[in-house]
């Protein structure tokens, strides 16, 4: 009797005799057993939009303390939020800002960029001085680039009050 490898802690036992097709069974046996083994390995792939994640977009002054109530004509505020690489492998990034009024017009826009490492989480913000009252929207966006716009995340938004 010959003695194979071993196979999972378990001893696989054969004679010198045995017919092939007995071993072509084994053989095909582990064969489907191993793939068995890999198809039900759980893959978690990220798709274009979960790349990073967006929360927590809020006010902040000029020491990062929350800004909640109506902002002053002529005050600076930061726009700031939280952004998390949600990868295992390092992103290159841009935060980018737009402010619009309420007719929807554009009255400022800016950005930052940088990379963000595996699984870090960062707070980027952009300053902003309101010029007149009223009720603007800001949107944010986590983009790889200005050339390539590509999104990493939904956009998120966040009213502004100034009186």
């Amino acid at each position: 009797m010959l003695k194979s490898k071993n196979f999972n802690s378990e001893t696989l036992y054969y004679q010198k005799n045995c017919p092939r097709s007995v071993l072509g069974k084994i053989v095909g046996l582990l064969g489907v057993l191993l793939i068995l083994s890999i198809s039900f390995t759980p893959t978690f792939a990220l798709t274009e939009l979960q790349r990073v994640t967006t929360s927590d977009p809020r006010l902040e002054n000029a020491f990062g303390a929350q800004v909640v109530d109506n902002v002053n004509v002529n005050q600076q505020i930061q726009i700031s939020a939280d952004i998390t690489n949600n990868q295992k492998k390092s992103q290159n990034f841009v935060y980018l800002v737009q402010i619009k009024d309420k007719a929807d017009f554009v009255v400022s826009l800016g950005w930052i960029s940088g990379q963000l490492t595996p699984d870090q989480k960062l707070s980027p913000s952009l300053s902003w001085t309101p010029e007149k009252a009223g009720v603007f929207i800001a949107e944010i966006y986590v983009w790889e680039g200005l050339k390539n716009h590509n999104a990493l995340t939904e956009y998120i938004t966040l009213q502004i009050n100034v009186s």
